[in-house]
């Protein structure tokens, strides 16, 4: 793993999400807040499998419960100045729906096998979730049974989740077409009574 790609923990976990706090920083900045629709992983220890998932809601609040935070009227330059406390006071979590998972083990061509469906169990809890590197992600998104599971997410806008998770692969695939077209038929055949949805969402991904 990649020690930058390191950016939350596990807090929460069930079959078919889980919930993570992101990473304090070294300097007075905000924890690393993963993109909406972008996919992390991490790893149920035991399967040795490693779980993707698509990232659909991050907050980021204060750590006091009692004591919410108040607007101060400051830049961030001037926070870190005056107020470099509030940087420890404040915590980023971020929920992510689990679309599937790859096996410890390697084909005979060494390449990795991706499943896109629940695995049999979520990570654990505390174990350390990263961002996805682009080789990943571009493998995973040669299949698109992973739409299926987006759409039927319950606690996130779910065409905006859609679009952004679609945009988000077809930009790190440099704008290729021909994906985007085997992934609009993909999205078709799922939305085949409702055309204006279809239409809607793969415009939002081009424009």
């Amino acid at each position: 793993m990649i020690e930058s790609d390191y950016i939350a923990e596990v807090i929460e976990t069930s079959t078919t999400q889980f919930f993570a706090q992101c990473l304090e920083t070294k300097d007075l900045s905000f924890p690393i807040m993963p993109p909406f629709g972008s996919l992390v992983k991490s790893l149920d220890e035991e399967s040795g499998n490693t779980i993707l998932a698509v990232v659909t809601y991050a907050t980021t609040t204060s750590i006091d419960s009692v004591h919410h935070t108040r607007a101060l009227g400051l830049s961030l330059a001037e926070l870190r100045e005056q107020q470099p406390q509030i940087f420890a006071m404040l915590k980023t979590e971020f929920k992510a729906t689990i679309v599937g998972f790859k096996n410890s083990f390697m084909t005979q061509d060494d390449s990795e096998v991706y499943h896109q469906y629940l695995p049999p169990r979520p990570p654990q809890i505390h174990q350390a979730v990263y961002r996805c590197q682009e080789k990943e992600i571009i493998n995973f998104s040669k299949k698109f049974d992973f739409l299926r599971i987006l759409l039927q997410v319950k606690e996130a806008p779910v065409d905006a989740l859609i679009i952004a998770s679609i945009r988000n692969i077809y930009l790190l695939k440099k704008s290729d077409k021909n994906w985007l077209v085997h992934i609009g038929r993909a999205l078709g055949i799922l939305l085949k009574d409702d055309y204006d949805r279809l239409h809607y969402i793969l415009n939002q991904v081009i424009t």
